[in-house]
């Protein structure tokens, strides 16, 4: 199977969930605050669900992404040069499967 990727979230889903492999908490948090600023879309953090503390990891376990049906067009083209620009900087994001 596939692994998903932004754009089978974004005509799929109303939430999906991303996450970079060793992204600061803070990193984290700019992402998430820069994202609440578009129209019609909401953001949060998700905790890491690992059992084991490893200072090279990430705290967070995922970034969540939340719209309205009714956003407009030029709130999606906003939120995917947001994400660009982050992965530009920090590397490829991962595209969560759904919880």
């Amino acid at each position: 199977m596939e692994a998903p990727t932004l754009q089978t979230a974004w005509d799929k889903q109303l939430r999906y969930e991303i996450r970079w492999a060793r992204l600061p908490l803070a990193v984290y948090r700019e992402i998430a605050a820069h994202l609440r600023q578009v129209e019609g879309v909401e953001t949060g953090l998700s905790a890491q669900q690992s059992q084991q503390f490893d200072y090279d990891l990430s705290q967070v376990g995922s970034l969540w992404i939340q719209y309205a049906e009714s956003v407009p067009p030029a709130s999606r083209l906003w939120v995917d040069r947001i994400l660009a620009y982050y992965c530009d900087r920090y590397g490829a994001m991962e595209v969560c499967e759904r919880r």
